[in-house]
């Protein structure tokens, strides 16, 4: 019996250290591909959103990988793979969750499943790899001190203000997307039901404080943007490049949503090989941490332990009382689908 047991947990050690070993040769096999194709090129994926700029330099210093980025909305990656096809010009993306799925179906991205995959939760993943999230992040709002005297701490006090309101494009981007999602959230809807949400951004239209205005760094800088709804994360770092005394960032204490963003790496991808690298770094300890300095929450935070002084730079846990997360996928699936023809419909048409 001794002999059996023996026998049987030498065989499991053989197997673990044989599947280690042939992890390491299929990562090193990986690096050399990467390395000989030489550049990695993204969409989406701009310095300044959730300090990029410090992946991409770190993918250039350990492997030699180049790098360009063209941003756009989560809707404009998916459409610029279908478009280019075999004329690929972007290796890799980065989009709002509700777009992973989409992504998918319209068959424009290939699968690759880090080494770290069984430390990402099942929600946040595709089973076959084509996505994962990366990185989480919560709806808040982003104010500019100079031109609001009283910052909103929740949807119902930004409803009774006098100032515009900027939420970027609904028909496009996943952050604006969300930003009615969490506006419905507030107001009793969900996934499922965003009318509430709809119903709240129509309202400030007719008040004529709907602003079209994008809330980017450059919007912020210029002095465009009044209040802004944005990711946690985009609103703390355009706070702290900008100037730190001239923005508030805040989660609204009366409801707000928790989503995240996914790689996608092209079909046709000319430098497939980089994109897998990209990935699998970002999804390792060092690219966590990398997101977390701008100020994103990993997917794997319970697996790290970040920096004190990154740590520190992320808004008070109580802030994120109300924060829910997307419970039903498909049906928010759904709703996305179908929310820019009704933002049209139910918010564009009071401002005319």
């Amino acid at each position: 019996m001794k002999r059996l047991l023996l026998a049987s947990l030498l065989g499991t050690a053989i197997a673990l250290v044989t599947s280690a070993n042939a992890a390491q040769t299929d990562l090193k096999s990986l690096e050399d591909a990467a390395r000989a194709e030489g550049e990695v090129n993204s969409v989406g994926m701009p310095d300044s959103w959730a300090n990029w700029k410090d992946t991409w330099q770190d993918l250039e210093k350990k492997y030699g990988l180049k790098h360009m980025d063209t941003d756009m909305s989560s809707a404009q990656e998916i459409a610029k793979f279908a478009a280019e096809k075999d004329n690929a010009t972007a290796d890799i993306g980065d989009v709002g969750a509700a777009f992973g799925p989409i992504a998918v179906q319209q068959g424009v991205t290939q699968p690759y499943k880090p080494s770290t995959w069984e430390q990402i939760p099942e929600w946040a993943k595709d089973k076959d790899g084509h996505w994962m999230l990366a990185y989480t992040g919560s709806i808040a709002f982003i104010v500019n001190k100079q031109l609001v005297k009283e910052t909103p701490s929740s949807w119902a006090e930004l409803k009774e203000g006098k100032y515009k309101v900027a939420i970027g494009d609904v028909s496009a981007a996943a952050q604006a997307v969300n930003g009615v999602l969490a506006a419905a959230i507030a107001n009793g809807g969900d996934e499922k039901h965003i009318q509430p949400g709809l119903d709240y951004f129509a309202e400030i239209a007719k008040q004529g404080r709907l602003s079209l205005s994008n809330p980017t760094i450059q919007t912020l800088e210029r002095g465009e943007v009044e209040v802004g709804v944005v990711w946690d994360f985009n609103g703390l770092s355009y706070r702290d490049q900008i100037d730190p005394s001239r923005f508030e960032v805040v989660i609204p204490s009366d409801g707000s949503v928790i989503s995240g963003y996914t790689t996608i790496i092209n079909k046709w991808a000319k430098h497939p090989n980089a994109a897998k690298l990209a990935r699998e770094y970002i999804l390792s300890d060092a690219g966590q941490i990398n997101l977390a300095k701008g100020n994103a929450r990993p997917i794997r935070a319970e697996h790290l332990t970040l920096p004190a002084e990154v740590q520190a730079k992320l808004l008070p846990n109580e802030q994120y009382a109300k924060v829910k997360p997307i419970e039903d996928a498909e049906a928010w699936e759904a709703t996305s689908k179908a929310l820019p023809q009704q933002w049209q419909e139910n918010v564009i048409i009071e401002m005319e």
